[in-house]
């Protein structure tokens, strides 16, 4: 009787720990959220690297290349020369969120998103189909002034903020 429930003991406890083991993450790049030709994948940003340093999430981040584009002089902006520039990171509860946005003239042509919290298998559920609604909305809008995606608030909510720094340091 006293190994009977020895056992059962020890297979209870067993079962509780592989219950609570999490699956690893799936190794590689996580891809530039867009609103250009191939939204959903690359879309000309290329791949992004792999977590933040220190920062204790997942997030993706722009390749080494897609670094902040310097604030735009006057003569750029009148001449209709499309330009890319990124907003600033804006911490949210969930992860950080930074969009770069390419603008031809004072007109917004595409919006990508290099950094957004993905750790979770949540966050890439509410995010791979919350940006690229955004990315849409603040093309069709022309402006930060867009509705938040419901169950994507904390997201909505850092994309706005971001988007807004980057259309002004676009305005010089």
């Amino acid at each position: 009787m006293r190994r009977a429930v020895v056992t059962s003991a020890a297979t209870a406890a067993g079962v509780v720990l592989l219950l609570s083991l999490k699956p690893h993450e799936a190794a590689g790049p996580t891809p530039v959220i867009g609103s250009g030709p191939g939204s959903g994948s690359a879309a000309g940003s290329g791949p992004a690297a792999g977590s933040a340093a220190g920062s204790g999430s997942d997030v993706s981040q722009p390749s080494a290349g897609t670094g902040a584009s310097p604030a735009p002089s006057a003569p750029a902006a009148a001449s209709g020369a499309t330009r890319t520039v990124s907003g600033n990171t804006v911490n949210t509860r969930y992860g950080p969120v930074q969009v770069q946005v390419t603008l031809t003239g004072s007109r917004i042509t595409a919006v990508d998103v290099v950094k957004y919290p993905n750790s979770e298998r949540r966050d890439r559920e509410i995010n791979g189909s919350a940006l690229p609604v955004l990315n849409q909305e603040a093309i069709s809008a022309q402006s930060a002034r867009i509705d938040v995606v419901s169950g994507a608030t904390y997201t909505s909510d850092g994309y706005v903020r971001s988007l807004q720094s980057a259309l002004d340091r676009a305005k010089g």
